[in-house]
């Protein structure tokens, strides 16, 4: 069994690409919270919602989030009335956060993405990292702001002084997480080209996960987001600039340290692979392009943790 971490953008489109070429029953994708909030009343998790979408093949690929042949009636109807319409909801999305909002009541996040997924004709498992609210707020310039105030409603804006994961001391990993750590046939873990400050950090940063992994002593395989320092996507290379860091293989390979067995970096950066202490470096074509390149990336990646266990 394969146990992928994933958050944003990067992170679904490898969790797709592994999801392709694994039977379902051997993949289990743990996303971040860490993103969700309320906003007009309702419950929103945005990488939970890019997983399920991009794993239903219902994505927007040019946007990069959301679903394809979306409309904006309740938007454009929002603004008439005045609301609030810095972060968009698109119609048919819209019914996915109407539909989690009202079973939160009375259900867990977990048990509403795991029927979510079911309905989307999603195989393999997805589980939110944990039941438990946990909110990343970004310290900046301009004091504290909530995620996503920073990354949507001022764009990335603001310059980057640290993270802090509201609630997260007390927050338990879900079920599905854990019974994914724990599982007898794991295999490998897979860090996701996500954000590692803001997607992957509240997902190891859970109290007793980062324990777990290393009881287990099965390999622990980063794929890099960053690509001839840059991001793919995302506010990430800003990041590591404002907080005094090289836009570097090595430095995303230093800030997971010695958690890594292996790290993957693409071919624009193959000479950085010599300089990269720690974890055993495999260069590949990292970059996502559309279906047939996510899965040859996915099975580049399984191959290598492939080696690793050997």
């Amino acid at each position: 069994m394969i146990l992928a971490l994933a958050g944003g953008v990067g992170g679904a489109k490898l969790a797709q690409g592994l999801a392709m070429v694994l039977p379902s029953e051997k993949l289990t994708v743990v996303v971040n919270t860490g993103d969700d909030f309320e906003h007009l009343g309702l419950s929103i998790s945005p990488d939970l919602d890019t997983v399920l979408y991009t794993l239903a093949g219902l994505n927007d690929t040019a946007r990069g989030w959301g679903l394809a042949g979306e409309t904006w009636a309740f938007m454009d109807a929002m603004e008439r009335l005045g609301g609030e319409t810095w972060f968009r909801l698109g119609d048919k999305d819209l019914a996915t956060h109407v539909e989690r909002t009202r079973r939160l009541k009375t259900e867990s996040l977990s048990t509403v993405i795991d029927d979510f997924r079911k309905r989307l004709g999603i195989g393999c498992r997805i589980a939110p990292m944990s039941d438990d609210p946990v909110r990343t707020v970004v310290q900046t310039q301009q004091g504290r702001l909530p995620f996503q105030d920073y990354f949507v409603r001022l764009q990335c804006a603001p310059e980057v002084r640290g993270f802090e994961f509201s609630g997260i001391a007390s927050a338990k990993p879900s079920a599905g997480f854990i019974a994914a750590l724990d599982a007898p046939d794991l295999e490998a873990v897979i860090i996701c080209p996500s954000n590692p400050f803001v997607s992957v950090s509240p997902i190891l940063g859970l109290p007793g996960v980062k324990e777990r992994l290393a009881k287990r002593k099965v390999p622990i395989v980063a794929v890099s987001p960053i690509i001839g320092g840059e991001a793919v996507k995302g506010p990430a290379a800003k990041m590591f600039k404002e907080l005094g860091l090289a836009v570097t293989q090595e430095s995303v390979a230093g800030f997971y340290g010695d958690l890594l067995d292996g790290f993957v970096i693409d071919e624009r950066d193959a000479n950085s692979a010599a300089r990269i202490t720690g974890p055993r470096v495999k260069v590949a074509q990292t970059l996502m392009r559309d279906t047939e390149a996510k899965a040859a990336l996915a099975r580049q990646v399984l191959d290598f943790s492939g080696t690793l266990r050997s």
